[in-house]
């Protein structure tokens, strides 16, 4: 049942703050590399470029191979991934595996929640992943609403976002996205909510405002205030 309810004379509505994992909560980038770069050995394949490895971070795991390997088969993409994810979980399961919070993540956290606000995720990480990583921080209950790639469309669609509105009863219109590539900007854009570009991430500052982003945070300690200056409070 979504959490708004708005039956009741007088209830204020929800707002929701609607965070990228990869890039935007956490620096995946070298795990991320690591991984694909296991995969791509795994079936003799020439390395990718990390940069472009970097580049794709947010789009669902067979869809960013294609990227990275356009001219390849469809069943070679679904291969890669398979052995990506073995590879990313292998990395975990050795302790090997670093996806440390960026400075300032749960400063930024507190503040938003204190503000009133509902907290989610849509990211695309496989939903077992992104567990393992927000419970490795401790940050697993912070969030109301987890959406991923594994069962609908992933970014730049809005589907995740719909979903997590459906969710929680939150309107658009009282909703942030916060993110760190075009992909997040163009999916906020798309379901018509705020968008909030984070320069720490995977993609350039000109590239986030060229996809919508409406403010940019140049450090954590800042979203707070450009999510509540969107959303009017």
């Amino acid at each position: 049942m979504p959490l708004n309810d708005k039956s009741r004379p007088g209830s204020k509505p929800l707002r929701l703050a609607l965070f990228d994992c990869d890039g935007t909560l956490v620096d995946s980038q070298y795990a991320i590399v690591a991984a694909m770069n296991a995969a791509f050995v795994a079936l003799g394949l020439p390395l990718p470029d990390a940069a472009a490895v970097r580049r794709v971070v947010g789009l669902p795991l067979v869809q960013a191979i294609a990227v990275l390997l356009p001219d390849a088969q469809p069943r070679l993409h679904v291969t890669l991934a398979d052995r990506y994810k073995l590879a990313f979980a292998d990395a975990r399961n050795r302790g090997v595996h670093e996806e440390p919070l960026f400075p300032g993540i749960r400063g930024a956290l507190d503040a938003l929640e204190s503000a009133g606000l509902l907290l989610g995720v849509a990211t695309g990480k496989s939903r077992r992943g992104l567990v393992a990583t927000l419970d490795q921080h401790g940050l697993l209950d912070r969030f109301t609403t987890l959406q991923t790639s594994d069962t609908g469309p992933g970014k730049p669609h809005p589907d995740m976002v719909f979903r997590a509105l459906a969710e929680t009863g939150v309107e658009a219109s009282d909703t942030v996205v916060i993110g760190d590539t075009t992909y997040d900007m163009l999916m906020a854009g798309s379901a018509r909510a705020g968008a909030v570009g984070v320069a720490w991430g995977y993609h350039e500052v000109a590239e986030l405002t060229g996809a919508g982003a409406q403010r940019i945070c140049e450090t954590a300690d800042q979203v707070p205030a450009a999510v509540l200056a969107l959303l009017d409070l």
